[in-house]
């Protein structure tokens, strides 16, 4: 490579790494849906948890490969970790709550990923899947401690900063929640641009030639889905300090698939598709259930089937071939 094509080459990736002014749109959106709906924020903080949720999974798979059908076991220990340390514990003030359940998924997905992670393809699947299962398992079976089936009551979380309690309209929750969204998603950005993350797209594209230029790949791999849990863990964590309470329902496996069709709507491997695509399905699924409660799920199936068969690259894909039409029409 030539001296001038290096240059070239380190300039795109610094350029690449600033932030667009583009980029601020889906920010200024969810400022503006604040004073636009406020009788409608205890959903926006749901859509929020979303894609915390969904940008985790997406940090994995659209950005290493890492094909899961098991994230919601994460999601379900920093449910739990938040919950638990309030109910039992009698910590209830919530950031440091959230730490806690953000470690506490880092540790399990941290121990569960370097075991999982030296299997690939269809026996990765299957393993992801059976730790989400057994995850719900032991939830199920201390009871003491989870409340087993019938859920986990108790917990009471402080004023966020000794200020802002829960409203009953989830006012400042919404922005409690929009701010940790934009501290993960700083800190996904960071990772996505870093030469960690050019490593990560490397495993994804050929894995044989990342180990043969001597990679440390399955160390990567247990690096970003340690990370990835962390993140899971502290979407949980919100969901638990928002609803003060907590069922297995947080462990199950339509948790996981529902985040995956998140991913698979907005697109996989944009930083935003997470946004477009947990915001979609969490709004589509609200109104589907509101006109048939026992159905809702055939549209967001057909949604889905649509989206796959006619729009490569999910929503954001879709989004970006209209605006290169348009600007190509324009000129």
């Amino acid at each position: 490579m030539t001296d001038t094509a290096a240059a070239n080459a380190v300039d795109y990736l610094l350029k690449r790494h600033r932030f667009r002014p583009s980029e601020a749109l889906p920010w200024v959106l969810a400022v503006a849906a604040f004073f636009v709906f406020p009788d409608y924020m205890a959903l926006g903080t749901q859509v929020l948890i979303a894609i915390i949720f969904a940008l985790s999974l997406d940090l994995i798979l659209g950005y290493a490969g890492i094909v899961t059908l098991g994230h919601a076991a994460y999601f379900g220990v920093g449910a739990y970790a938040a919950g638990m340390l309030s109910a039992h514990g009698g910590w209830n003030e919530p950031l440091t709550g959230l730490v806690f359940a953000g470690a506490c998924a880092a540790i399990v997905g941290f121990l569960s990923g370097w075991v999982l992670l030296r299997y690939h393809g269809l026996t990765l699947l299957m393993l992801t899947l059976a730790v989400a299962i057994l995850m719900q398992e032991m939830a199920n079976a201390a009871e003491i401690w989870t409340g087993g089936f019938d859920g986990l009551t108790g917990i009471t979380i402080d004023p966020i900063l000794g200020m802002f309690d829960n409203d009953l309209w989830g006012h400042h929750y919404y922005w409690y929640s929009l701010a940790v969204l934009a501290l993960m998603f700083y800190v996904t950005r960071r990772i996505v641009y870093s030469p960690f993350g050019q490593a990560l797209v490397g495993i994804r594209e050929n894995v044989g030639r990342m180990h043969a230029i001597g990679s440390p790949v399955h160390r990567r791999l247990v690096t970003v889905y340690t990370i990835s849990a962390a993140m899971a863990g502290v979407a949980g964590g919100l969901f638990a300090q928002l609803n003060a309470f907590v069922t297995l329902d947080v462990l199950d496996f339509a948790r996981s698939g529902a985040v995956m069709i998140m991913i698979i709507l907005g697109g996989t491997g944009r930083l935003y598709g997470a946004f477009v695509g947990a915001t979609v399905f969490t709004i589509l699924e609200d109104e589907l259930a509101k006109i048939s409660p026992e159905f809702w799920e055939f549209g967001v199936g057909l949604v889905l089937v649509l989206t796959v068969m006619f729009v490569q690259g999910g929503l954001l894909g879709l989004w970006d071939k209209v605006s290169s039409r348009w600007i190509k029409r324009s000129a």
